[in-house]
Formats: structure tokens, sequence, C-alpha cells
């Protein structure tokens, strides 16, 4: 399993447990899926990157496809490796939280911060035009 199936699936068992429990061969979903999320990243960051412009140095590129590759991961992380924020459960207060579930959360919660300011954005844009 890659990188992103093993993010997905820790943050499936993590925010979403009832819904982890009902997949049938987690470790065979969570493969597939970060098999589809690689490929993904690689579209996107390639997208993302453009054409090479003229004159660009060569740090220059390895700076614009590392760049391009980190917000093509964040992007498929946010759309396809967490689960969608109807199935996610709060937990217990009382349990003790992991580094990674830590860092997983303040992401989904910047990821809504985020989601919802950029509505508000375009809904003041679109009571302006």
């Amino acid at each position: 399993m890659n990188t992103y199936g093993r993010f997905a699936q820790e943050a499936w068992k993590t925010t979403a447990p009832t819904e982890y429990a009902l997949i049938p061969d987690p470790n065979q979903w969570f493969e597939s899926l970060g098999e589809e999320a690689a490929q993904r990243v690689g579209e996107l960051m390639m997208e993302l990157a453009g054409p090479d412009p003229v004159g660009e140095t060569y740090l220059e590129k390895v700076g614009r496809l590392n760049a391009s590759k980190m917000q093509a991961e964040e992007i498929v992380r946010a759309e396809m490796l967490t689960p969608d924020p109807s199935v996610q459960e709060e937990p217990e207060e009382d349990e003790e939280e992991s580094g990674v579930a830590r860092r997983l959360r303040i992401v989904q919660r910047l990821n809504r911060e985020d989601r919802e300011y950029w509505e508000e954005v375009d809904r003041l844009d679109a009571e302006q035009a």
C-alpha cells in the first residue's frame, strides 16, 4: 500500500470508524484508492505546473514542480482520501489522540474553513455583480 492509501486508511479509522467498519476488505480497498490517488496526483501536478516557461533554470523548474506536487497532494487528500464530513465522527473526550490523528483533524478543519471562506467570497462577488 502506498502513502496515499495509508493516509486514507488512517483518516477513515480515525474520523469515520463506523463507516470504516462497513468496508469488506479495507486493505484492498485502501490499496486501490491509494493507487488511484497517486495517478490523480501525477495528472493534477502536471496541470498545475503548466508548460515550462522560456528561460526557466533547472532549480526554478524543480521548485515549480515540487510546489505543484504539494498543491496536487493537498487537493487529492481533501477530495479523495478523507471521509465526507457528513460521516465523520467527533472523537471521544477522554481518548488520547495520536499525532497523526491530531494533524488530520487540523487539516480537515483548515479545509472546511478554506471552503467556507471561498464560498463567502463567491457569494459577495455574486452580490456585487
